[in-house]
């Protein structure tokens, strides 16, 4: 086993954040975007989506990083089957919190790390599912928590660690930090897998 704080650890992520979650287990770590097209394929489920693309992101930055471990990671919000994407506009925000309101919103948190030390890449996965019922909600309160926190760039247009939690009905989890977009338990057991010590 090898400290935590003695590897070359790779964040694959523009996600502020991950990277603040991150953060919480080290500082010993780098920033590294992948270049990585996050277009659905045609039917694509959407846990699909996001272990597709958590792995497409590992493996991208891990092409770049010889001798490290690269943590690649991707949240799907999934409305009766149908992948919501990050909004990128007040507008597309309030569109989706109604298409929420009152519905239960499930989503999968992906997380891939691979291991590019020894000559042949490793990698682990696993998936995180949090379940999220919404409370009923008019669109004058949802446009006005638009307005306030802007959540342009999170999947399903809230950032449940800031005034979105006013949103909820409930949030079913095994896991209370996947849905800011890193789950931190999985994280954890991957690495000790990887035989990294985080503490």
């Amino acid at each position: 086993m090898i400290a935590l704080d003695a590897i070359d650890l790779v964040l694959g992520s523009s996600s502020i954040y991950r990277r603040e979650q991150l953060s919480r287990l080290t500082a010993n770590f780098r920033v590294v975007k992948p270049e990585v097209d996050e277009t659905p394929i045609a039917e694509e489920a959407p846990r699909a989506l996001a272990v597709r693309l958590a792995r497409s992101k590992a493996d991208a930055v891990a092409t770049q990083c010889p001798g490290a471990i690269v943590i690649g990671s991707d949240q799907v919000a999934d409305l009766d089957g149908a992948a919501l994407g990050k909004p990128g506009s007040a507008d597309n925000a309030v569109r989706q919190l109604i298409a929420c309101a009152d519905k239960t919103v499930v989503f999968h948190s992906a997380l891939c790390i691979v291991d590019t030390r020894a000559a042949a890449l490793v990698r682990f996965e696993a998936v995180d599912t949090t379940r999220v019922t919404f409370r009923q909600l008019d669109e004058a309160e949802i446009r006005r928590y638009v307005e306030r926190e802007n959540p342009l760039d999170c999947a399903g247009a809230f950032k449940s660690e800031g005034l979105g939690i006013a949103l909820f009905e409930s949030i079913q989890s095994s896991d209370p930090t996947a849905l800011v977009g890193l789950p931190m338990i999985a994280l954890c057991a991957l690495l000790r897998r990887a035989g990294i010590t985080i503490v």
